[in-house]
C-alpha cells in the first residue's frame, strides 16, 4: 500500500470512528510503527488528524464535546445493564466515590435507593436527581461546573477529596485504548478522576463498547488503576489475555438491545 492509500485509509477510518488508537490504526493497515508514524505526521501537518496520547482524533472530535443530554441518549440499553450488573456488586454499608458521567448516574439511580450507602459525588445531575426521592446518604463536592458534562472540578474539589476515603469508586471514560489505558476530554476531569482512584480500596471502571479502541484526549490510568471493568464490550482472546495480565476482572454484559 503506497503512501497517499494509508492516508485515504486512515482517514476514512477515523470518519467512521472519530478516534482510534495507534495499535488499533496499526492492525488494521498492517504496517511499522515507524511507517505509521510518518503516516500520522504528514497528516497531522495538513490537519487533517489531531494526535492525542495514544492515539488520533478526527479533528471535528475536538471541536465540540457532546452535552450530557446528548450522552445520556447515546448506547442507554448498554449502560442500563451495566448499571444493573454493577449494582448488584455493591455490599453493605460501602462508602463509594461516583464519577460525573451518564453511565455512572444509572449505577447511582439503583444505588440511591439503598438506606445502607453513602455516596460521594462531583456529578450535579445525580445531586439533583437526590432531591427528589432517596434512602442513600448523599455527599455533593463542591468545585467549578463543567456545563458541558454537569461535573464540578477544579482546585476546591480537589483539596476536599484529600481528606476523604471510600470502599469503592465508580468511575467512568470517555475513551479505551488496549495499550494506554483509560482517557477524558479534559484535564481538569482527569484530574478528578485519578483522585477518585486514588483514594479508594476497590476501582471499577464503567464503560460501554462505543468507547473501546478510541482514546480520548486526556490520559488518567492505566489498566492497573482498575479492579474490574464492567462493560457490554465482545473482547478478542488475544485482548482478554492483555488484560488478565494486569490483574483485571472483566465483567461482560449483555446488551438489553441485543
Amino acid at each position: 500500500m503506497f503512501a497517499h492509500e494509508r492516508h485515504q485509509a486512515i482517514q476514512q477510518l477515523l470518519s467512521k470512528k472519530r478516534r482510534l488508537s495507534v495499535a488499533a490504526l496499526q492492525r488494521e493497515l498492517k504496517v511499522s510503527s515507524a511507517t505509521l508514524r510518518r503516516d500520522l505526521t504528514e497528516l497531522e501537518n495538513d490537519n487533517l488528524v489531531v494526535r492525542v496520547h495514544g492515539g488520533v482524533v478526527h479533528p471535528s472530535a475536538l471541536r465540540s464535546e457532546p452535552t450530557f443530554t446528548q450522552k445520556g441518549a447515546r448506547s442507554m440499553a448498554a449502560k442500563r445493564a451495566i448499571a444493573r450488573t454493577t449494582a448488584e456488586r455493591i455490599p453493605d454499608g460501602a462508602t463509594l466515590f461516583i464519577d460525573a458521567g451518564t453511565t455512572c448516574l444509572e449505577v447511582a439511580r439503583l444505588l440511591l435507593t439503598r438506606r445502607d450507602l453513602t455516596l460521594i459525588t462531583n456529578s450535579v445531575p445525580l445531586l439533583g436527581l437526590a432531591t427528589t426521592e432517596h434512602a442513600a446518604t448523599v455527599i455533593g463536592l463542591g468545585g467549578e461546573l463543567r456545563a458541558v458534562s454537569g461535573a464540578l472540578t477544579g482546585s476546591l474539589a480537589l483539596s476536599w477529596l484529600a481528606s476523604v476515603h471510600a470502599d469503592i469508586a465508580i468511575v467512568a471514560a470517555s475513551g479505551l485504548s488496549l495499550e494506554d489505558g483509560a482517557s477524558t476530554t479534559e484535564l481538569a476531569e482527569s484530574a478528578m478522576k485519578q483522585q477518585f482512584l486514588a483514594r479508594s480500596t476497590k476501582r471499577i471502571l464503567v464503560a460501554d463498547s462505543s468507547k473501546w479502541n478510541v482514546p480520548s484526549t486526556a490520559k488518567f490510568a492505566d489498566w492497573t488503576g482498575f479492579d474490574t471493568w464492567v462493560t457490554d464490550a465482545t473482547l478478542s482472546p488475544r485482548e482478554r489475555a492483555a488484560l488478565s495480565r494486569h490483574h483485571l476482572h472483566l465483567i461482560q454484559v449483555k446488551n438489553e438491545a441485543q
